[in-house]
C-alpha cells in the first residue's frame, strides 16, 4: 500500500514533498500533502520526515 495522509494531522511544512525521492508527493489546494500513488514506492522517506506523524503506510 502507497503512504497515506492524514488530512486532519497534515500541518501544510512541505517537508514531506522535498523529502520523497520520488516526487510522489505534492501539495493540494488546501495546502495539505496528497500522494501520487503510481509513483510512490513505500520507501518510507515521507514517515519519517514528516513532523507531525500524518502520514503512514498502511
Amino acid at each position: 500500500m502507497p503512504a497515506v495522509v492524514n488530512r486532519e494531522e497534515c500541518v501544510s511544512c512541505g517537508t514531506c514533498v522535498e523529502e520523497c525521492p520520488e516526487n510522489a508527493i505534492t501539495m493540494d489546494d488546501e495546502e495539505i500533502a496528497v500522494v501520487n500513488v503510481d509513483k510512490c514506492t513505500e520507501c518510507g522517506s515521507c514517515v519519517e520526515a514528516c513532523p507531525s506523524e500524518a502520514i503512514s503506510i498502511e
